[in-house]
């Protein structure tokens, strides 16, 4: 069967955005003032075989495109959705379609783009369907906290960058209970960890 897993860039204090300045919108900001959680994106010289544009360290591309090349297909909650302006109408993923949860009807949605509002097992369920034998990537802080919390998240991955950003948005909402993880590998890289981890249960 395939696994679901969550995968974000977070700083030490577990924050996956900054700040955004008064006077800005919300929605759109992207990363507010916390854009070196991606400088390992582009800080390398070796090319991703997954993602065209990304130059990461040898170690950060190795581990990366594993991780990449394992999905078929993305769950996304509203507010990354709208953070990311949308995609494009598009994925995040080169390859692996896009399903959105949200609570209310998302007007922008694109034919390439699978919307759900029953919530996130059924999100899950969907984007299993698509991935077929592949595996489904599961982005943003709410969302992966949800699925988390409802036992369907089987691989948690940070990749934890050397900054301690004091505010902004966290990566994990609050859960009903604990969650045991054992590590399955650790990678250092230039500017940045990848901790990964197996979901105990």
């Amino acid at each position: 069967m395939s696994k679901v897993i969550t995968a974000h860039a977070v700083s030490v204090d577990g924050y996956l955005s900054g700040h955004t300045p008064e006077g800005q919108a919300e929605f759109g900001r992207g990363l507010g003032d916390a854009a070196m959680l991606f400088d390992w994106y582009s800080d390398g010289d070796t090319p991703s075989t997954t993602f065209d544009g990304f130059r990461l360290s040898e170690p950060s591309a190795r581990f990366f495109d594993a991780l990449a090349s394992r999905l078929g297909a993305a769950v996304a909650g509203r507010t990354t959705y709208e953070h990311s302006s949308h995609f494009s109408g598009g994925s995040p993923h080169p390859t692996a379609p896009l399903v959105v949860v949200s609570h209310h009807d998302v007007p922008e949605i694109s034919e390439a783009q699978t919307l759900v509002t029953t919530g996130i097992a059924d999100a899950i369920a969907a984007a299993r369907e698509i991935a077929g034998s592949k595996d489904v990537g599961v982005m943003g802080g709410a969302v992966a906290s949800s699925a988390l919390a409802a036992g369907l998240v089987d691989e948690v991955v940070l990749h934890q960058v050397p900054i301690l950003l004091g505010r902004g948005r966290p990566f994990f909402h609050e859960l009903p209970a604990h969650v045991n993880l054992r590590l399955i590998e650790a990678v250092p890289a230039p500017g940045v960890t990848h901790l990964h981890y197996e979901v105990v249960r």
